[in-house]
């Protein structure tokens, strides 16, 4: 496994996915509420966090298509999900700190994995109301 096709966009927007699947899951556990998994807008929040930037549209499609099809994340809808192959990836990383966590995903990706490619298309409307949402939060502080 791992021929080395990983890109830092890649291991950026799976980190990201990381990040905003653990917050989504820590509030919902807190508030008694389903565990569902992280909308878009908690993706780009974290991935903000990350890099202070924004994922484009394309990037993002681009990563999310083959974080998901080599079945490291799962997506619907707007909604994202780290897999069980992506959990075991994350959990068997060497540690590292957030602020290296994105080069040191990269490298592991190259390691064990190799991109795939899944069937998924983030419209020009879904991704602006993701931002537009995630703006929203940053205007209100949360």
């Amino acid at each position: 496994m791992g021929a080395g096709g990983w890109n830092w966009n890649d291991a950026w927007i799976f980190v990201s996915a990381v990040i905003a699947e653990r917050l989504e899951r820590d509030r919902a556990l807190h508030a008694a509420l389903p565990v569902t998994g992280a909308t878009l807008a908690d993706l780009l929040a974290a991935a903000d966090f990350l890099h202070q930037s924004v994922p484009s549209r394309e990037d993002l499609e681009e990563s999310v298509r083959r974080l998901a099809g080599a079945g490291l994340i799962t997506v619907e809808d707007d909604m994202v999900e780290v897999a069980p192959a992506g959990e075991q990836l994350w959990r068997t990383r060497p540690f590292s700190g957030l602020s290296s966590a994105v080069m040191t995903l990269q490298t592991q990706l190259n390691r064990v994995a190799e991109p795939g490619w899944a069937e998924w298309d983030l419209s020009e409307q879904a991704y602006s109301s993701a931002l537009r949402e995630y703006i929203h939060r940053l205007a209100d502080g949360r």
